[in-house]
């Protein structure tokens, strides 16, 4: 390093390393530009001041100085070293390897370069590579803990778990009587419970517990030292002794729902789908009993039991678990009980007891069967869980009656109104809710939380504006519509990207999709600096969980809805491209040649013009942030802040595509992804590929109306096809005669009786009807009319229920609104449409989209003449030019408190 130059030039150089490593960037440079004076060409100096210049934002001077002091020096491996680590600073990680690989051809011993190569290998899952580098940094460093800990996850995460133990134990026989220093228990422990979870995913659960029960003193983190020794007596079978451990784990924390689970399958009455016969019920309640007499202050020991009971005994445990939270006004109850309506019958159950313990309160200020009277503020809590009981049952009008009856009597409480909003929403009055949400915001300006949900209702309401407005009070002052973007507020860019995509706005909602995706990206890249801090801190079964969760990482639901989510504007773009960009092509098309030039030098000089502007601005805003050493704190200015650029692709559906493979790989068991798949393949004309998203959602789900819908189509569709010409022609035709007569539904069927057997099965479903009449009309377009009927005939049936108030329909307003759209654009009936807008409009009188007769859109409701009044009392506010005055909430109680249904 620096081995060319005379000594003063060497220090020099030994000077540019240390700078760079502390960060000092300019004082760097200065003693670069030494050497380069008397030195122009030395490779390795021009490499340094490269990647000096690279930490101080200037990439492009930085690479051309590097590539410089390449060519100048092939055989330097401190360039190559250099070459790499620029590289991996914009993370093209493939190419930082093979720098790093050249310049281990030179320097095959250097610790540095090893180093930073195995880190990118473990980046990039190079596994095999990652265990070679491993052991070569330990045959040249054998005293060096990280390098033992190193080589052997990277055994284990190339599945080789028995040889990662092996090594461990080799690493502990080179410790002084196998005691490790006093400043080192900790990891040392870690290390131990680390090699004990290797063991058990070897299989061999006694020597497991052998080393367990032998290094106990050695192992600092006690909690984890009985988890895992419980863990492995129940999977040895030693039930009795698992028993008394979790009692013990029990009595260190009552409110852990996994040590009652495994309490469970030690004493034998555990299973998966929570199927127990009456004999094990009587069992398990016994149990719970002498649990609860143990522990009395445990939540979780009262709520475990209201899951497996059933009947009577469901009822008198349900009624003693809500009387106290009701008393004491937790507002999280309902959400605790949420899980039970999925149960058959404890929906009804709990309806008839909350309704009788809101009758008792109400004519006795007591509950049934107690002298003692309650507070008045119990009524009211009973009231909110009764209101929420009967919006998860889809009875709105019964909810906001309850909800209304709670605010009437106590006006203050932020929950109400927030509750309130939820149930507006599901009712479909979206506008409706987001003025109630806001109202719930006005009456607590410090609550991030409900400032969040006000937001988000603004957003489903597609009152982008004010949301963003909103959205900003709890940023950074600044630039603060960027803040969301640096906090990765993912929920609020998918909202939305989800507005501005109802409404039409492509660019915009693009980008906010993107954007979702790019943060993904970020989160993969902050996995790199983990890679050498774990092994330093022995965080291994941590560092090992956190690899496998990047693994999965885009399996999560916020990617899978952004990515859905830009596969449709993609696709929306290729079947209606910008007007904008055609009329100009047409209005170019009829000017001169010489008028076209002139034309095309005034874009240029426009789009120069503006990007020096944003130039000029980006500087001045940089101009004072400049640290001592020299690194600008620059916040690129957004070139593109509408989206604009990102519609000008020449081939959406190969934009589109990219993200669907993402899905394809990580949520291959979401129909969402093989429709879009459908969708994408078949405006592609990609025939096979068509046919496997077909089958993929006949996997998934036979007998759904999409699957239907896509099946037909896919097979009427290759029936109106040309006769194949070309050998791959002939060669698809041959796959699909071959492929057609596996499919069941279409085993010896034609495509009309395939259509009559599907709606044979489900002729009581709305969703599934549409879908028969939609392809009856593809079908033959001959019997729109016909189709059309069919959907009107569709009956909507009331749910039998054992329930106090209220019938329940089977219909839901999304399917509703699916089928009203159905019958408007596909079959393309906007008398039918508007016949089935009126009927709807009475299932659902509060829906803005059906315009009920409850609804904001009404202009007899309630809420529309609340808001016109408040109109004229308040000033309306204009947020970038949109007229806000009538969506926004003056943050007066006053102003609901006659609003009744």
């Amino acid at each position: 390093m620096g081995a060319s130059l005379p000594p003063k030039e060497a220090n020099l150089f030994k000077l540019i390393v240390k700078s760079y490593e502390t960060k000092q960037y300019k004082k760097g440079l200065k003693a670069a530009d030494a050497i380069l004076k008397k030195f122009p060409d030395h490779g390795e100096t021009l490499s340094m001041k490269g990647l000096t210049l690279n930490c101080m934002d200037r990439k492009s001077e930085a690479y051309e100085l590097v590539r410089q002091g390449l060519k100048n020096d092939l055989k330097s491996h401190v360039c190559w070293h250099v070459y790499g680590l620029l590289y991996r600073s914009d993370r093209e990680y493939r190419e930082a390897i093979k720098c790093y690989r050249n310049a281990l051809r030179i320097d095959p011993d250097n610790i540095e370069i090893l180093r930073d190569l195995s880190l990118l290998q473990a980046q990039m899952r190079d596994l095999s590579g990652f265990v070679e580098t491993r052991q070569q940094l330990l045959t040249l460093k054998p005293n060096h803990r990280m390098n033992w800990i190193g080589f052997s996850v990277a055994h284990h995460l190339n599945s080789n778990s028995f040889k990662a133990v092996e090594i461990l134990e080799a690493y502990e026989g080179t410790l002084d009587e196998d005691h490790p220093p006093e400043n080192e228990r900790c990891e040392h422990g870690e290390m131990l419970l680390y090699k004990i979870s290797l063991l058990e995913e070897c299989g061999f659960l006694e020597r497991a517990l052998e080393e367990l029960h032998k290094k106990e003193s050695k192992i600092v983190d006690k909690l984890v030292y009985k988890e895992q020794e419980v863990s492995l007596l129940v999977k040895l079978g030693h039930l009795d002794e698992g028993e008394a451990l979790y009692r013990a784990l029990l009595s260190m924390n009552p409110d852990n729902y996994r040590y009652y689970e495994g309490l469970q399958k030690c004493v034998g009455l555990y299973l998966e789908d929570g199927q127990y016969s009456p004999d094990q019920i009587d069992r398990l309640d016994s149990l719970y009993k002498t649990l609860v007499q143990q522990y009395k202050w445990s939540s979780a020991v009262k709520r475990i039991p209201l899951d497996f009971l059933q009947g009577g005994q469901f009822r008198e445990a349900a009624d003693s678990y809500i009387r106290p939270l009701l008393t004491k006004g937790v507002p999280s109850l309902f959400s605790d009980l949420s899980s039970l309506y999925n149960h058959p019958g404890k929906a009804d159950i709990l309806e008839q007891l909350i309704l009788e313990l809101e009758h008792s309160i109400r004519m006795s200020g007591h509950y049934p069967g107690r002298t003692d009277k309650e507070p008045p503020s119990t009524l009211m809590w009973t009231l909110f869980l009764l209101a929420q009981h009967y919006d998860r049952r889809g009875q709105y009008e019964i909810a906001l009656s309850k909800i209304d009856e709670a605010i009437e009597h106590t006006p203050t409480v932020i929950d109400l109104y927030s509750v309130k909003s939820r149930i507006l929403k599901h009712a479909g009055d979206l506008v409706a809710a987001a003025a109630f949400a806001d109202e719930a915001r006005c009456m607590d300006l410090a609550d991030r939380y409900v400032n969040s949900e006000c937001v988000k209702r603004m957003l489903q309401a597609d009152q982008v504006a004010l949301a963003e407005k909103t959205a900003v009070l709890f940023t950074k002052d600044g630039d603060q519509h960027n803040n969301l973007h640096d906090m990765q507020c993912m929920w609020y860019e998918l909202a939305s990207g989800e507005s501005y995509f109802r409404q039409g706005d492509l660019g915009r909602a693009l980008k906010k999709f993107l954007a979702v995706e790019k943060h993904y990206a970020d989160i993969t890249e902050d996995q790199f600096d983990f890679h050498s801090y774990c092994l330093r801190k022995m965080t291994l079964r941590t560092y090992v969980e956190m690899l496998k969760f990047q693994d999965q990482l885009h399996s999560h639901a916020y990617f899978h809805k952004a990515a859905a989510g830009a596969i449709r504007c993609y696709i929306k773009l290729h079947d209606s491209p910008p007007k904008s960009t055609a009329e100009e092509d047409d209005n170019m098309s009829k000017l001169l040649p010489s008028q076209k030039k002139k034309m095309r030098q005034k874009q240029r000089k426009a789009e120069a013009r503006a990007k020096k502007e944003a130039e000029e601005k980006n500087e001045e805003s940089s101009a004072s942030g400049v640290s001592k050493s020299g690194k600008r704190h620059v916040k690129p200015v957004d070139p593109d802040p509408n989206g604009e650029k990102l519609l000008q692709v020449e081939d959406p559906l190969s934009e589109a595509t990219k993200y669907l493979k993402l899905l394809q790989k990580n949520s291959p068991d979401s129909l969402e992804t093989h429709l879009l798949s459908f969708e994408l393949y078949t405006r592609k004309q990609k025939i096979l590929l068509a046919l496997q998203a077909v089958k993929q959602l006949l996997r998934l789900d036979a007998e759904h109306p999409d699957s239907h819908r896509c099946l037909i189509k896919f097979f009427h569709k290759v029936g109106s096809m040309n006769a194949p010409v070309t050998d791959s022609e002939k060669l698809i035709w041959s796959v699909l005669e071959a492929e057609r007569p596996t499919i069941s539904q279409l085993h010896e069927k034609s495509l009309f009786e395939a259509n009559n057997s599907f709606l044979e099965k489900h002729k009581d479903s709305l969703m599934h009807r549409a879908a028969f009449a939609e392809i009856l009309h593809i079908l033959d377009s001959n019997r729109k009319s016909e189709a059309v009927k069919f959907v009107e005939d569709s009956t909507n049936n009331i749910v039998p229920r054992n329930g106090a108030l209220g019938p329940i329909r089977e219909w839901n307003l999304t399917d509703c609104i699916a089928v009203h759209k159905l019958l408007e654009t596909v079959l393309a009936d906007q008398d039918a449409g508007l016949r089935w807008k009126v009927r709807c409009a009475e299932y659902f009188p509060y829906s803005t989209y059906f315009e009920g007769c409850h609804s904001s859109a009404s202009p007899n409701s309630a809420f529309s003449q609340l808001r016109k009044n408040s109109e004229n009392e308040s000033l309306n506010h204009s947020v970038d030019g949109q007229n806000v005055g009538s969506i926004t909430s003056n943050g007066k109680l006053e102003a609901f408190k006659d609003l009744t249904i």
